[in-house]
């Protein structure tokens, strides 16, 4: 008998922490997330979201073992600006067993719908900021870093228990073999020329703080039209460069500068990701930052990922976007890194979409956030 119930004990937090070391055992392309971060991203105590969220996590156990487990979310900002009554899931993981994911996400429904919320998006990790998406396509190869990994089932088992798809990410890889560079230096000769005094910049890491605040700025003004979007609070923000610091290339994390004034960003990291699954278990401790560190340092993975760009509202439609994605392309192999994915894009983002294919970057996966309404539960949740 399948037993679901809220997280109340240490030994029900411990059984959420490890369940995705036990259910993807073996699994070639799955990355282990780091234990310390996870633990984090859940206590309230720890983690700057529950300044304006809340959570309630559950697991699934059976016979003393842990089968599934999912977190209910509130996201106070999220609800702050968009007054729609939408919940959220997250860090959700289950079996290969259909009753164990649908009485996880009944278990979540309804404490969400006990808040006075009317829709349960996700997966959510704990907010879009953060990790997000459910994998639909490109299952046969691992993620890049801060991008997740599920089995194909998992949306089998969602659309079942009630979902819908409401959105669906793009992740484009570039590599410098099949990119059309001709177009591309042909758009950023015509984005310069049409705007005289615009300039790129590295990142200045000695003044680390003061940049990242520039860069805070830009992105929430920048992704207010995005689809979902919503501001990250300074704490948040703060906490995302700390855990990044030490990944960042700061050759490759370029500010957009107008008669010296900043008004975008582009940000590239390193795919350390495979140096992860030197990692027992996830935990850095007492061996692992040895092993990440081998991993990182001898790793034959050098790729990248752009995860963030964005354009201040007062510039958009110049075309800034293109001087980034060309530097970063051009000087990356220079840096010994080969290719580069630039995720997500959101499907409805045609512009960005358009320029992507135009210069030879192509979809290698998509990702989807799916609802739920609340006002009918499924029968006996």
């Amino acid at each position: 008998m399948t037993e679901v119930r809220a997280v109340s004990s240490l030994r029900d937090r411990a059984a959420f922490l490890d369940l995705p070391y036990d259910l993807y055992s073996g699994n070639p392309y799955w990355v282990p997330p780091l234990r310390i971060e996870v633990s984090q991203a859940v206590n309230p105590k720890k983690d700057p979201f529950f300044e304006h969220g809340r959570m309630r996590l559950f697991v699934a156990m059976r016979d003393g073992q842990c089968v599934g487990r999912v977190a209910a979310i509130v996201n106070g900002m999220h609800l702050q600006r968009y007054e729609d009554g939408t919940g959220f899931f997250g860090f959700f993981e289950s079996e290969e067993r259909y009753q164990t994911a649908a009485a996880l996400l009944d278990a979540a429904a309804s404490w969400l719908k006990e808040q006075g919320l009317r829709a349960m998006r996700g997966p959510t990790n704990p907010s879009l900021n953060d990790t997000a998406g459910l994998l639909i396509e490109g299952f046969d190869r691992p993620p890049s870093i801060m991008m997740p990994y599920n089995p194909p089932h998992y949306m089998d088992y969602l659309k079942r228990s009630g979902f819908e798809s409401v959105m669906v990410m793009r992740a484009y890889y570039v590599h410098r073999k099949y990119v059309k560079f001709d177009r591309l230096k042909r758009g950023a000769d015509i984005v310069r020329s049409r705007n005289p005094g615009v300039s790129l910049r590295i990142m200045d890491m000695q003044r680390f703080e003061e940049e990242v605040s520039v860069i805070r700025r830009i992105y929430n003004e920048a992704w207010t039209r995005n689809w979902g979007a919503v501001p990250a609070t300074k704490a948040e923000f703060a906490k995302l460069a700390k855990n990044l610091r030490h990944v960042i290339d700061p050759r490759l994390a370029y500010i957009i500068e107008m008669h010296g004034e900043p008004v975008g960003f582009a940000v590239a990291l390193p795919d350390v990701t495979p140096a992860f699954r030197r990692l027992p278990r996830g935990r850095l401790l007492p061996l692992g930052i040895l092993r990440l560190w081998a991993g990182i340092k001898f790793s034959s993975n050098r790729d990248i990922r752009m995860p963030i760009m964005g354009v201040m509202k007062a510039y958009h439609g110049r075309g800034f976007d293109v001087l980034p994605v060309l530097e970063t392309i051009e000087k990356g192999p220079e840096y010994g890194y080969h290719g580069c994915e630039m995720s997500w894009i959101l499907d409805n983002n045609h512009k960005l979409n358009n320029l992507l294919l135009s210069f030879g970057a192509v979809v290698d996966k998509k990702y989807a956030m799916l609802e739920r309404p609340l006002r009918q539960l499924r029968q006996g949740s």
